[in-house]
């Protein structure tokens, strides 16, 4: 329990103080969004390498999405993802109806507009642990209701 707050507490240090300092003019917005999702790669990377040093190979890339879905996210987030829906063609939607990063937010629609500086560590986070087993792919963060989102995995 300890370690989820503390990483919950790191994770909004990183996004306010990137932000703040993009506001002082050491950076701008869009670079602030690059960074976060830059830092999320690497972890990503390292933590699939990690997760994955004692388990078999995956068939294909469905069994691939699958353990990211299940072992990876319960890992990182203390739950399952809540749904995963692909059209078979290489596209993957990942559904979190209550995502942790979001939950310390309020559930109103004025908070609705800051959400996705909130997802860009985690977009990267996806990306580079799906970059360490072999796909490479381009992962975007949608919110429309607070605290859920969707990942679109390309």
């Amino acid at each position: 329990m300890a370690d989820e707050a503390l990483f919950l507490l790191l994770h909004n240090e990183m996004v306010a103080g990137l932000y703040r300092a993009a506001e002082q003019g050491e950076g701008e917005n869009g670079r602030c969004t690059t960074k976060l999702e830059s830092m999320g790669f690497r972890v990503g990377q390292g933590l699939i390498e990690r997760f994955t040093k004692d388990t078999a190979r995956f068939k294909d890339e469905l069994d691939i999405m699958k353990f990211i879905c299940k072992d990876f996210w319960t890992t990182v987030f203390k739950k399952q993802i809540d749904n995963l829906r692909t059209n078979h063609q290489g596209i993957y939607v990942l559904q979190d109806n209550k995502f942790r990063l979001l939950t310390q937010m309020s559930a109103g629609k004025q908070y609705l507009e800051h959400a996705p500086k909130y997802l860009a560590f985690t977009c990267g986070l996806i990306r580079g642990g799906l970059s360490n087993l072999g796909i490479k792919s381009i992962v975007t963060a949608e919110v429309s209701s607070m605290p859920a989102c969707k990942y679109v995995v390309v």
